[in-house]
């Protein structure tokens, strides 16, 4: 009896040159790909945006890089079509998104089980609430001040007849 072929071929991505960025012509080499090709990848995945210059030539950044190479793997060695390749993309951001935020709420400074400090951070909150509300009190009252007397000019006499008296 025949064993079916492995559809999934072997795929060892070249490395990446220690670069801050790619011109499209480098990084099609690096895939194995024409131009074209990853222009219309752009076009299809939303986490391939490469930045352009002034002049609109395409500046592809490392992990730009690094997604083109994994679409080139689920594309052309996973045998992936291009929306299970998205949807595949779709899911491996989401979950790594999730993890992110994971991870930061472990690393926030005020832990569930910390109630000592949480108290007294919660107090100082309300401290500095007080403190605001008491400053935007000030600043609200109408402080009447003391009407300033104005000096008039003293009136011109008239009697030598000349503006400018001698």
């Amino acid at each position: 009896m025949a064993t079916q072929p492995n559809r999934k071929r072997a795929y060892e991505p070249p490395p990446i040159p220690d670069r801050l960025y790619f011109k499209i012509g480098d990084v099609a080499e690096l895939c194995g790909v024409e131009t074209y090709v990853l222009r219309f990848w752009e076009s299809q995945f939303p986490q391939l945006k490469p930045n352009k210059s002034g002049t609109g030539q395409r500046l592809y950044r490392r992990r730009d890089v690094e997604m083109a190479m994994e679409i080139k793997r689920l594309v052309h060695a996973e045998g992936y079509t291009l929306a299970g390749a998205r949807t595949v993309l779709g899911q491996e951001q989401r979950r790594s998104d999730r993890n992110k935020r994971h991870d930061t709420q472990k690393a926030l400074p005020l832990a569930a089980g910390d109630s000592k400090r949480l108290d007294a951070v919660a107090a100082a909150i309300g401290h500095a609430r007080a403190e605001l509300r008491e400053i935007a009190g000030l600043l609200g009252s109408v402080v009447q001040q003391p009407a300033r007397r104005r000096h008039r000019l003293a009136p011109i006499r008239a009697a030598s007849g000349s503006l400018f008296p001698s």
